[in-house]
């Protein structure tokens, strides 16, 4: 009886052992992430992970990994001095503090044997700074190059904006990671405008959000974007803001549009880069804040976009930005990605803006026709000198002067405006488009009255010469010269012939050519009234009739007249 006993109680342990087996077993090919099986019996957690448990060996299949911190207590890594220990995934590393670098030039040590951290001094900071105003010189130089621009072709214009604008974020950010203790550098002038920061790898030290503002633009970026978890060493983001750059890739370059939407682009276009792995999408949004360039925009079509390049070309896209936030002076957008980005709007008086281009075409048309007749006007009173029979042109000029004068421009503008209505009003100002050689119905009438007057006066002035030649031989020649300077001054003012001036706004001097032809201009009303109130002789006899009295007004009259060498001689009765 004893011994069946025995062998139940041995065939039953037996059995648990074979369960515990099994259970171990399987418990061993369930090792928790971060672990492994030893002896194929128990788990075990990684080198620099520790089980929840505290327990080295395991077999509880819920048991959990995790990190171990050597840079908090009980361990407490020593880094040695002006250098801190940072944890990372199961490792750790140390690091010198903002300020500091490694000799080697290396952003990352293991203990405090190899800790050459050493003070950042001014030299590294004035380096940084003068390779960033190297870039800002280079770039100004370039966007402002006029000519170069002028001559290439849509497509070929933004291949090259394209690479500029990845070349520039490139070297900034270069610029700012070979300086790692200078957290912040920033520079500007008046074409662009760079900020950069450096950040470590800790988050939670900088803080949730950083905020960089350049020529009155800003940038808030979430730091877990900035912090490239997989990448070790400092990281940098740079937010680059350029002044002259919507002038080449404006709004044309927005393909949601259509050719008689009036969009114009109204703010500067900066560009956002984070290294030193360049990414693009983001995990949060960025807010960008931009400040308009036309203040007060009665827009309120209002489009947030990038920049986005192709293998060939490039363009301005909406895709991943909206708008947040709208006022008088500044737009602010969310986007989900980087990139170089902008704020196009649309006009919202359409008609209106059209009707005051129109009336302009009009008025400068009416303007330029009046000179016209006012150098026939001259050209026939010069003639007048030497011809005899003059009555009935002059009659005919007094007829002709109203109807030329407001109908041809009249005439001209009901055309253009008939053909091509939708090309009054630009997106920038309210005057004739550029597109199909529209502008030509203000140019094409205006050029053909500059050269017919310039011919007018070049014709005056030598009936004039010949003339006063004739008339009185004890006139000097230095006296003789004078006159004709003065007149011809006035004339070539008059008559219009400066807006030739505008012809040459080009090159390094255009700065200097558009003051002269304001300047000059600006004068012509000046002149006129000098020519045909002060110093005209029906003028000048009203208001002396006003000033002196009716008989001492009688008797200069008829002196003037008997001392007058052009007056008629009176007939005898």
């Amino acid at each position: 009886m004893q011994r069946p006993l025995l062998l139940a109680g041995l065939y039953i342990l037996l059995s648990l052992s074979g369960v515990m087996i099994q259970k171990s077993k399987s418990t061993c090919r369930d090792c928790p992430q971060n672990a492994f099986c030893v002896n194929a019996t128990h788990c075990t957690c990684n080198s620099g992970y520790t089980p929840e448990s505290k327990s080295e060996f395991f077999t509880y299949p819920l048991e959990k990994c995790k990190d171990i911190d050597e840079c908090k207590p009980p361990i407490s890594i020593y880094c040695g001095p002006n250098a801190e220990c940072q944890n990372a995934e199961a490792s750790f590393f140390c690091h010198c503090d903002p300020g500091y670098k490694l000799l080697s030039g290396k952003t990352r040590f293991m203990n405090s044997n190899e800790n050459t951290c050493q003070k950042i001094t001014s030299s590294n900071t004035t380096k940084g700074n003068k390779e960033l105003q190297q870039i800002v010189e280079d770039v100004e130089s370039l966007l402002t190059n006029k000519t170069l621009w002028g001559m290439e072709e849509k497509r070929k214009v933004a291949s090259k904006v394209t690479s500029i604008l990845q070349s520039v974020e490139s070297n900034v950010l270069e610029t700012a990671l070979k300086a790692p203790g200078q957290e912040m550098q920033r520079i500007q002038n008046s074409a662009m405008g760079i900020e950069t920061r450096v950040v470590t790898d800790n988050c939670s030290k900088e803080g949730k959000n950083f905020n960089l503002n350049i020529q009155m633009n800003s940038l808030d970026i979430h730091c877990n974007d900035i912090i490239q978890g997989n990448i070790p060493g400092p990281h940098a983001v740079a937010f680059i803001s350029y002044s002259s750059l919507g002038n080449i890739i404006n709004a044309t370059f927005f393909g949601e549009i259509n050719e008689k939407d009036r969009v114009y682009l109204n703010s500067q276009v900066v560009s956002v880069a984070i290294g030193p792995k360049r990414i693009i999408s983001l995990s949060k949004k960025v807010n960008l804040s931009f400040q308009h360039v036309k203040m007060k925009p009665l827009s309120k079509t209002v489009f947030c976009v990038f920049w986005e390049s192709t293998e060939k070309d490039g363009h301005w896209s909406s895709d991943g930005c909206s708008l947040v936030q709208l006022n008088e002076s500044h737009t602010i957008c969310e986007c989900t990605h980087l990139s170089s980005f902008a704020v196009l709007m649309a006009s919202a008086t359409q008609v209106l803006c059209a009707i005051i281009a129109g009336a302009l075409h009009y008025l400068y048309l009416a303007a330029f026709t009046w000179m016209l007749l006012e150098g026939l006007h001259l050209f026939l009173t010069a003639r007048n000198l030497t011809v005899v029979n003059y009555s009935s042109v002059n009659r005919l000029m007094k007829w002709l002067m109203f109807p030329v004068g407001y109908g041809v421009p009249a005439v001209i503008v009901v055309i253009s405006a008939a053909s091509r209505p939708h090309l009054y009003g630009t997106p920038d100002r309210c005057w004739l488009h550029l597109k199909q050689g529209f502008i030509w119905g203000f140019l094409g009438p205006v050029c053909a009255i500059i050269c017919v007057n310039f011919v007018f006066f070049l014709s005056v002035l030598w009936i004039l010469e010949r003339k006063f030649s004739s008339l009185n031989s004890e006139v000097s020649t230095i006296q003789n010269t004078r006159i004709l300077t003065l007149k011809a001054i006035a004339q070539v003012i008059i008559l219009g012939c400066t807006w030739c001036m505008g012809i040459f706004q080009v090159g390094p001097a255009a700065w200097v050519m558009a003051y002269l032809f304001t300047i000059i201009n600006s004068l012509q009303g000046v002149f006129i009234f000098l020519v045909y109130c002060l110093l005209s002789q029906q003028v000048q006899k009203w208001f002396g009739n006003i000033i002196q009295p009716k008989s001492e007004s009688s008797e200069t009259h008829i002196l003037s007249s008997r001392l007058s060498p052009y007056s008629k001689p009176s007939e005898e009765k």
